[in-house]
């Protein structure tokens, strides 16, 4: 299978990286700069477990090759427009695009460039990140890719792709309903990162304040109730593991979002927050700790725009 994995970072580049060692035909879409970097240094995977790297087939915009069987797209939503512009010369009529974002918002954008058909459902659990020399740095050994059809039929090009992903050491289920999974995962994500970013803490930091162990569940169930309204209700085997995560005494954990914010960069606020809150309103759904979020993190992304925009 010819695989064109869109991005190199903590997500992207780990799964790709796990398919090349694998001895799969990988080549990743970088920015010239990043291509720069993995050619000086190679896509090194550190932390648990050792090290380990390798030599990345690499193409940048201007000649991406093409076309592929399975893309895998996997960039912030700050940057989807320009990623699914840079990679459509390379896919072709039979070419499978899993897209690893968080929320939904990005299979609209995506179905209207290459169609419905084209475009699978994906939800990617992994604990990584990308550390100051450009190495993924592996937290924790999780190496999740559930994906499947947008309208919930279990495809033969669903099997191969899960068949792949699963020989490099990748757990890849195949959901009822994948869009269900999604939303669940938007869910857990948007409940971690509310918790964390309005209080500026780890959940243990959250947590052990006084009045904290109320601020998880609070957020959870208004999370849940736009899912539950929306027709996919969360499971309360999955409440639990959610819970489990933003309501634990001591914890250091803290996700993507929250180290975006504390350290000035952008963040995915409209297409995690926004895009929910926004949901919630029009299926009369009240959600005054989500839309505080929202309106936290809307702040923080206009002194960020403004920064930008003064050369700062």
């Amino acid at each position: 299978m010819k695989i064109l994995v869109v991005g190199a970072g903590a997500t992207g580049g780990y799964f790709g990286a796990l398919l090349a060692r694998a001895g799969e035909d990988v080549t990743f879409l970088v920015r010239p700069a990043r291509a720069a970097a993995l050619r000086e240094r190679g896509l090194r995977v550190v932390g648990r477990d050792g090290e380990w790297a390798l030599e990345p087939r690499l193409v940048t915009a201007d000649a991406p090759g093409g076309p592929y069987d399975l893309v895998l797209l996997s960039v912030k939503s700050t940057g989807l427009d320009r990623a699914a512009a840079d990679m459509a010369p390379a896919v072709g009529p039979d070419t499978a695009i899993v897209p690893l974002l968080n929320g939904l918002a990005h299979l609209d954008a995506l179905n209207a460039l290459f169609g419905p058909s084209a475009v699978l459902g994906g939800v990617a659990k992994v604990v990584t990140t990308l550390d100051a020399t450009g190495d993924i740095r592996r937290l924790a050994p999780l190496a999740h890719l559930a994906l499947g059809e947008q309208d919930g039929t279990v495809s033969a090009r669903v099997e191969r792709i899960r068949s792949v992903l699963e020989g490099a050491g990748i757990d890849a289920p195949v959901p009822e309903d994948v869009l269900t999974a999604m939303w669940h995962k938007w869910v857990f994500i948007t409940t971690f990162g509310a918790v964390t970013s309005l209080m500026r803490g780890t959940v243990g930091e959250v947590y052990d304040a006084p009045g904290g162990p109320a601020l998880g569940p609070a957020v959870l169930d208004e999370a849940a109730a736009v899912a539950a309204a929306a027709g996919h209700p969360v499971p309360e085997e999955e409440r639990a593991a959610t819970l489990a995560v933003v309501s634990a005494s001591g914890s250091p954990m803290v996700p993507s979002l929250y180290r975006d914010l504390t350290a000035g960069h952008p963040t995915e606020v409209e297409h995690l927050f926004g895009d929910l809150t926004a949901r919630a309103r029009a299926l009369g759904v009240a959600t005054p700790l989500l839309d505080l979020a929202t309106l936290h993190l809307r702040v923080h992304q206009r002194r960020v725009t403004a920064r930008a925009a003064a050369g700062v």
